[in-house]
């Protein structure tokens, strides 16, 4: 469950750094900034990376033992196994449409401590996990555009944000001199319902800035799950640009024994295609 760093070590959720290539129709010098333009689609896909590290309380299994985690970007790139990641972001007229999805298999074998008596566990108990995880995450978000100038553009969204966990657990428990191993495979997920904002503000005729934040779960999914990210983005041609920034997506769940109760942040950088 580890690995929950590492699907995000080239991130979602949050639903982010592909907006970079929306701004190009905003930017003074594009000829595309008229009133025709505007009124037209705009569609963009982002593959990025999300360089993550994770602070937080994970249980990989239902009534498991929760483990008490803190890595490194670092330490999260030793366990991944593979990560895929992209953003789809489409405009029409004031109307606009996200989707960001992620793919994430990793393997941890760090996860030691003394445990309290879980049944028929004694207190003491030293444990040491062995934890391949998958994780599938999709944010699908929807929205209006309640302010389109030139000089700043402000997104009003709604949406939800789907999660999927598969763990496949072997734990070795020693106690003095003794020791003994079980494995377990399980999966488990939830929806977490959205709001958010997005702001896009051009600072030249290449160079901008761009801030997203979202909030939700409300208990529906999750307790509370939020994201922030802030990029500043750099257009090279009609149809590519790149974006460099931060972001964060925290979420605390925990519901019918599972417990994903973690924050992951770090930089992002992504290359948008628009068209």
């Amino acid at each position: 469950m580890v690995r929950y760093a590492v699907a995000i070590v080239l991130s979602l959720s949050g639903t982010g750094l592909a907006y970079a290539a929306d701004s190009t129709p905003y930017l003074p010098q594009e000829p595309a900034a008229d009133a025709t333009e505007r009124a037209g689609w705009a569609l963009q896909i982002t593959p990025y990376m999300w360089a993550a590290g994770l602070d937080g309380r994970l249980s990989p299994f239902r009534r498991g033992p929760t483990i008490e985690v803190e890595k490194s970007f670092s330490d999260v790139m030793d366990d991944l196994n593979f990560g895929g990641f992209v953003n789809i972001w489409g405009r029409y007229d004031r109307f606009v449409l996200s989707g960001d999805v992620l793919y994430v298999d990793t393997t941890d074998s760090h996860g030691t401590g003394p445990l309290p008596g879980l049944g028929a566990i004694p207190p003491g108990v030293n444990v040491d996990a062995d934890i391949d995880t998958k994780q599938f995450t999709a944010t699908l978000m929807g929205g209006y555009r309640v302010m389109d100038m030139p000089e700043f553009t402000l997104d009003a969204l709604g949406g939800v944000r789907f999660w999927h966990i598969s763990n496949d657990v072997t734990l070795t428990a020693r106690l003095g001199g003794l020791s003994g191993s079980i494995h377990h495979d399980e999966s488990f997920g939830w929806a977490d319902p959205l709001v958010g904002m997005r702001a896009f503000l051009p600072i030249t005729e290449k160079l901008s800035v761009q801030a997203q934040a979202d909030v939700g779960g409300f208990g529906a999914g999750a307790d509370l799950t939020w994201s922030a990210m802030a990029t500043v983005n750099y257009v090279f041609s009609d149809h590519f640009s790149a974006s460099v920034g931060y972001k964060v997506l925290d979420v605390d769940y925990d519901r019918d024994g599972h417990v994903f109760d973690s924050r992951l942040s770090g930089p992002v950088l992504g290359m948008t295609w628009r068209f």
